[in-house]
């Protein structure tokens, strides 16, 4: 769609536009396709056209009326998308919130941009939003997608979504004039769709994005990585995430590519199989699950599978990235790869469903390097980009040739970057976000007259490379009490990179020593207790078996002995550790809803734990509330053991 102008005259200046311009131009090429009772359903651009049409006819028809927000809440599914484009097409913007998101959360939400209208899933976002209702001074109207257990609700103002667009095409006449008058006003600088930030430091900030910034950060990143009409994607993460917001809409509808709705969360790795993608994101979380599965059904596997797994693997670490990006490689080496490729890589990568995967990305945080170059060594053009929610996604995106895992590119096309004294990160961009809505201030603080945005992350630009490397949050990297840097993140995602651990936090700033929280991977470790008939009744005793901290404490001297060679970083080495008696849960306010540590609230709630870490308990009783699927709340009892571990002498300072 290079060809297509947008901006002020061009015509395509909303999404509604591009919508209109895909129906003309792709009309019957598959827009989306949605997996339902084991069978996929699929639709035309044309036909999206006309499901988008009808329930925008129904919504006015309820009476929403332009600037009114409509929350979106539910899991990944074409009809919650259409609503969004429904919800733009009559001048009122769309507000998806995390489907996994308690009451009290989406209460915060709803109430603080006056969500007038919610589109629901099923009968469980309903319930959650009945249940606040009482607080929602301007909320009026729920639709609902999924019909089961609704019948006995009061539906005077409740709605079937179907019986929406029936009621908007039964009016088809009457409200087609203002429709059309809508979506004719709709302006570049009109707002897009409006998302909040996870809020790791506080309350979620509703961060506004207009038309431009979704279009023109759509049209520079998919020219980028030459993204076309024929390209396929996977719709499975957040609809409350910014990234899905761009990949699912935002470049779905500048280039055309068609968008694949799982079935449901359970089934979405055999879903990616099936469809094959062409173009994929996963957050490294999902790339660190899927390598832990592979780990285990290699554990599972006969010797001469392992052996064979091994030998080809080890080949494919040495020159699989360099031939992947038409590097010179010698013939030797291109024909055990080609037979790596037939008898593993080939088979693997069609198991994980990228076997036909031409672009790769991952973000939301670092991933470990280990792990990122394990799937290049495949064959997988997995990239980094870096990228905030006030960015409309993309900061920087790795070049084809010009990928490693220690950087995360060069600035998108578009895009200034410029370093701070503190060596704090700066962009702007046409992408550059509008305001935080209803906070003057925290869009002052961010974003300077000039439109230079604040990342809060710290970094520098490579000299000779000009690729961007972020150190870690601006607020998290700080100093030991000898003065060395310490930098939290880039020891946790090196311990992530062992299937056994899920998650690690480390401590460390202003002390003399660094220490560390890990969570276990339960089905990983679960795996390896059950072939070594170990019983355990819980993920607590589990936790705590001393065969466990022994394998535990084994990787964090191997990710010791690895840090220490970092000049830089060496001082991060973990002296002691202990592993948590409980999964970190968003539910508990440890984690933000895209899986990011709130390392000050987790510091604050176990606080009892980093003391006797650095007062040489060798262990620690605790009691620790969480909160139950259903909402109730409940304390768990532990005695931890706290060990030490095997530290490298560097030349900064001898290690204790």
């Amino acid at each position: 769609m290079a060809d297509a102008t947008v901006g002020a005259g061009g015509g395509l200046q909303s999404v509604p536009a591009l919508l209109h311009h895909n129906a003309t131009r792709h009309g019957d090429k598959a827009a989306y396709r949605e997996k339902e009772y084991g069978v996929w359903q699929n639709w035309t651009w044309a036909q999206t056209e006309k499901e988008v049409e009808a329930l925008a006819l129904g919504l006015i028809n309820l009476g929403v009326n332009k600037g009114d927000f409509i929350a979106i809440i539910g899991r990944n599914r074409p009809y919650l998308y259409w609503a969004m484009v429904a919800a733009q097409s009559v001048g009122a913007i769309p507000v998806p919130l995390y489907q996994d998101a308690v009451a009290e959360e989406m209460a915060y939400v709803l109430d603080h941009c006056g969500a007038r209208f919610v589109v629901a899933g099923d009968q469980e976002q309903v319930d959650k939003v009945l249940e606040i209702q009482d607080r929602l001074s301007n909320l009026e109207h729920m639709i609902y997608l999924d019909p089961r257990g609704m019948r006995k609700y009061d539906h005077s103002r409740l709605h079937e979504y179907s019986h929406v667009q029936e009621q908007g095409h039964a009016a088809r006449d009457e409200l087609t004039p203002e429709l059309e008058r809508r979506r004719s006003a709709l302006g570049y600088d009109d707002t897009c769709v409006m998302l909040y930030t996870s809020g790791t430091t506080g309350k979620p900030k509703g961060v506004v994005l207009s038309n431009r910034n979704i279009i023109e950060t759509a049209k520079a990143s998919s020219e980028f990585d030459h993204l076309r009409a024929g390209d396929e994607v996977l719709a499975y993460l957040p609809m409350a995430w910014v990234g899905d917001f761009i990949f699912s809409i935002g470049q779905a509808y500048w280039t055309g590519f068609c968008v694949n709705c799982p079935e449901s969360a359970e089934t979405m790795m055999t879903d990616l199989k099936e469809i094959g993608p062409t173009y994929y994101f996963a957050p490294p979380r999902i790339f660190e699950t899927q390598l832990t599965s592979v780990m285990i059904r290699m554990e599972d596997a006969g010797k001469f599978k392992q052996w064979l797994f091994r030998h080809f693997m080890a080949h494919a670490r040495k020159v699989g990235p360099a031939i992947l990006d038409g590097k010179p490689v010698g013939i030797w080496d291109r024909i055990k790869y080609a037979l790596g490729e037939v008898a593993i890589y080939g088979p693997l990568k069609n198991t994980l469903g990228f076997g036909r995967v031409r672009v790769g990305y991952t973000a939301g945080e670092a991933i470990g390097p280990e792990i990122f170059d394990f799937y290049r060594s495949l064959g997988i053009n997995l990239k980094q980009l870096y990228g905030q929610t006030e960015a409309s996604v993309f900061i920087t995106q790795q070049p084809d040739g010009e990928v490693r895992s220690d950087t995360v590119g060069v600035p998108s096309p578009g895009v200034e970057i410029r370093i701070a004294e503190n060596g704090e990160v700066f962009y702007r961009s046409a992408g550059t976000f509008v305001e935080y809505y209803k906070n003057p201030e925290s869009t002052a603080d961010t974003k300077d007259p000039e439109g230079w945005v604040a990342t809060g992350d710290a970094g520098f630009i490579e000299e000779g490379s000009g690729h961007l490397r972020i150190i870690d949050r601006a607020k998290d990297v700080g100093q030991m009490a000898d003065g060395r840097l310490f930098a939290p993140k880039y020891v946790e995602n090196k311990l992530k990179f062992f299937p056994n651990i899920l998650e690690a936090v480390v401590f460390g700033a202003g002390r003399d020593t660094c220490t560390a929280f890990i969570n276990i991977d339960l089905t990983a470790v679960g795996n390896w207790a059950e072939r070594n008939n170990i019983a355990y009744a819980s993920y607590q005793e589990l936790a705590g078996h001393p065969r466990v901290l022994e394998t535990i404490q084994a990787h964090v001297e191997e990710v010791n002995a690895s840090v220490a060679e970092d000049d830089m970083l060496s001082g991060c080495q973990i002296h002691r550790f202990l592993v948590l008696h409980k999964e970190l849960d968003a539910d508990d306010g440890e984690l933000t809803r895209t899986r990011k540590v709130r390392r000050k609230i987790i510091a604050e709630k176990f606080d009892d734990l980093v003391t006797a870490l650095y007062d040489g308990s060798d262990s620690i009783y605790t009691e620790t509330e969480v909160t139950y699927e259903d909402g109730r709340k409940g304390k768990i009892r532990a005695t931890l053991e706290i060990r030490d571990a095997k530290v490298v002498p560097t030349a900064g300072k001898a290690a204790a």
